[in-house]
């Protein structure tokens, strides 16, 4: 009745929640580089560094220094922004397909113990 039960478990239940910890775990990563909130805001300053703002009344090379400092300030956050997109993008992308191959694996796995058994008692050696 036990292995009854333990396969009754795995096949219904168990997949259900291993399915549910895997979306959260993919979630997780996509909350953790804040990939929504980095595409919103990627031509921000970066680290909002700003150089301030200059009245019309400032002089034409404190308005033009203040132009490139903000300029610079978004350039080098767009940069930071994307890098980190990339990043989270690839890293996102491969445990989407470790979860796949997870959730497929799923069903093998119960026999897969019973064809190890198997082999063990016929003496087959895998290395």
């Amino acid at each position: 009745m036990l292995g009854a039960d333990m396969l009754s478990w795995w096949y219904s239940r168990g997949w259900k929640i291993f399915t549910a910890k895997l979306f959260d775990k993919l979630r997780d990563t996509i909350d953790f580089f804040s990939l929504t909130s980095l595409l919103r805001t990627l031509f921000a300053p970066f680290r909002q560094i700003s150089a301030g703002k200059s009245g019309t009344n400032a002089a034409l090379g404190d308005r033009m220094r203040a132009f490139f400092d903000r300029l610079v300030s978004r350039i080098i956050g767009a940069i930071v922004r994307l890098l980190i997109l990339v990043v989270g993008g690839i890293l996102v992308i491969l445990q989407l397909l470790l979860s796949m191959a997870l959730l497929v694996a799923w069903p093998i796995l119960p026999f897969g113990i019973l064809v190890f058994g198997l082999m063990t008692m016929m003496g087959v050696r895998l290395w």
